[in-house]
Order: C-alpha cells, then structure tokens, then sequence
C-alpha cells in the first residue's frame, strides 16, 4: 500500500524519512498541539507552498524550464475562487465553478505560452515568461470591476468552513478554520502524492532525460517540445489548485497576495533549500522557510533580550534585522547544502559504507588421511 502511494519513490534516507514523518505529524496536529492563530495560519500556508513549490519544480527540477509566470497560475486559481465567491456567493457550487474555470484558463495560457515559447532558447523563454507574468499582474490591478483593483476581493466561504460555524469535538469548542485547515491538509497530500505518480512515471522519465540532455531525447524519437508543454501545463494546473487553496483560507485575494514577484522568489528560494529535481524537497523546504521566516523575528527578539547588556550584540540581534539572519541562513544552507537538504541526505546516505550480515562460522574439517585413494577418518 504505501509502496503505490509514494509510487516507489522511497525518501532512500532514514533521516529523511523521520524529517518527512515529522513534518506531516506536525502539520497534522498543528490545531490541536499549538494553540493560536498564528501557528494555524503557518501551518495552513505551508501546505500552499507544498504544492506551489513542488508544482514548480516540475518545471525546474525533472525538466529543466526556467519560468517566472508560475505565480501567475497562481493568481488565476486565487482569482477564480474570489471571483465565483463575490459573484455567485459563498457555496460550494460557486468553488467548483470558480476553480473549474481557473484551470481552463490556466490549461490554455500554458499550452499557448509552452507551444509558442518553448522552442527558443532557455533564457529567452524566462522572459517571455516573466512578460507575461508582469502584464498579467498589471491586468488585474486595473480591471478593479472584475478583480477588485489594487484593493482585491474579501468574499465568504461555505458555512462549514467560515469561522462563524461553531462545534464541538471531545468537549472542546471548535470552528468552521478547523475544518477549512483539514480540508486544505487531505487536498495538499493528495496533489503531492499525485505529482509523485507523475515524476515517477514514464512521462517523468523522459522529462528527465530531456533535462539531461534534449539533443539526445529529440534524437531517439520524443518530441521534446511536446512533452515540455504538457509539463509546463501540469505544472500550471496544479499551481492553479495551490492558489485556490490559498483564497480558500484567507477568504481574500489582491494582486501582491498571489501576483507578487517576491512570491516567485520565495518559491526559488525554497527549491533551491529542499533540493531541485525532488518532491519531497517541496514539503521540507516549505517548512524550513516559511517556519523561519514566521518564527525568526520572535527568537532574534528574546535572543536581544537576553544579551541586553552587551549593546552591539543586542543591535545586530534586534528583530528589525530578520531579514538579514534569514539572508545569512540562506547563504549557509546552500553553502552546505548545495544539492538540497534532500539530495544532501541522499548523498550522505549513498556514501555510507554497506555493512554486511556477519555469516556463522563453517565447521571446522575433521582431519583425513588417504589410503588406497579412499578418505577415511582417523
């Protein structure tokens, strides 16, 4: 069972494996082992990224494309799901129409950017992307009709998953965020199992083998343009889901909560941390940085208190600078780590030395002597 689940992609790491295990543990029980709003909303946006980020590193890591329009696939799904929600109202009929026009919009700007794109070479197409990405963005901040310009949309969600719907669970008072967070969870496992099954395929086999080399792939007989552009319509699709994910939580999208450029940055970033070319490198990269990037001004700020009587170390701990120990801890991580913290794990393991089940000793031979060419025993 679990061998289909993870499509025979094991973690090949028994450290990696325990992080995995601790990782889903963790995001699991969040509601319930760490109480509060904040811990929620990380949380909740880890399991976004987890998608966002493996989504884009099917792009970057199994094929090799260098895009900067993943954030707009993103804001398609956000948009999709606000836009139905203000139009229609809050009900799940309005989800299902709302994303299910976002991945048509999605699956026909991909196939049109990848069939009329890809053919060029690789930096030339990250600038059409990054075109597009800009105009899209653009778009949305003017069209305020229909996308609510600069000031987005703030709609309602489906009573059992809006904080207004109150329950109760082992006598503890509970509402409707819960539910909408275990939604969000169940959705985030199923889309990266699934994107497991297609890495680990023979489609995912020849996409990295045009990432090794397309001269080659094109010269056996794979369309190599053809099998990037259902990559990168894959890979648009489920970033279309990441981002309906997202305005499914927050009940709210503008264009720098899902359009932004530093988005497509922190999605680089944590590709680069978990590992390229490795799904499993989404879900701890995710977790690494946005767990730091949450959580870090807290530490330096009790670390500051702490050293309050040294000023200079004081300053350089104040959390005004948490940028620039989040800078520094990037620097180290890909210092040390510079295929990943999951081909890092991988290597370390492939290094170690195999030992080995120690065999029991063979019985020691009786001694013989030989007459008239027969054995006997003395």
């Amino acid at each position: 069972m679990l061998t289909r689940l993870l499509s025979n992609d094991y973690p090949r790491s028994r450290v990696l494996a325990v992080i995995l295990l601790a990782i889903f543990v963790a995001l699991a029980v969040t509601p319930f082992a760490i109480p509060g709003v904040k811990a929620l909303n990380v949380a909740a946006k880890i399991l976004v990224f987890i998608v966002l980020v493996a989504s884009f590193d099917l792009l970057l890591g199994y094929t090799g494309i260098v895009s900067f329009a993943h954030t707009m696939f993103f804001g398609i799904g956000a948009y999709g799901v606000a836009i139905a929600s203000t139009r229609l109202g809050a009900g799940w009929g309005s989800l299902a129409i709302g994303i299910g026009a976002a991945l048509v919009l999605s699956l026909v700007l991909a196939a049109a950017i990848g069939l009329f794109s890809l053919r060029v070479r690789a930096i030339f197409f990250s600038m059409i992307t990054l075109a597009f990405a800009a105009a899209f963005q653009t778009l949305a901040s003017q069209l305020s009709e229909i996308t609510g310009g600069e000031d987005g949309l703030t709609f309602k969600m489906p009573e059992v998953i809006s904080p207004s719907f109150d329950f109760e669970l082992f006598g503890q008072a509970y509402d409707g965020r819960l539910l909408c967070y275990y939604l969000l969870f169940v959705v985030a496992t199923v889309l990266l199992l699934a994107m497991l099954r297609i890495v680990n395929s023979p489609f995912g086999r020849v996409l990295q083998a045009i990432r090794e080399n397309e001269f080659r792939a094109e010269a056996i007989g794979y369309r190599v343009v053809v099998y990037r552009t259902i990559s990168s319509v894959l890979s648009a699709l489920f970033a279309t889901l990441a981002g309906a994910m997202l305005a499914i939580w927050l009940r709210y999208n503008g264009p720098d909560t899902t359009l932004s450029f530093e988005i497509m940055l922190d999605v680089l970033l944590i590709v680069v941390i978990g590992g390229m070319g490795t799904i499993y490198g989404a879900a701890i990269g995710s977790a690494l940085f946005l767990v730091a990037q949450s959580y870090l001004q807290d530490l330096l700020k009790l670390a500051s208190g702490a050293v309050a009587g040294v000023p200079t170390l004081a300053a350089l701990l104040s959390p005004d600078r948490w940028l620039l120990w989040l800078g520094l801890l990037f620097v180290l991580s890909v210092y040390y780590f510079p295929t990943g913290v999951v081909g890092r794990l991988r290597a370390l393991r492939a290094a170690a030395p195999v030992r080995s089940p120690s065999l029991p000793a063979a019985p020691a031979a009786s001694p013989q002597k030989r007459v008239q060419g027969d054995y006997v025993e003395n």
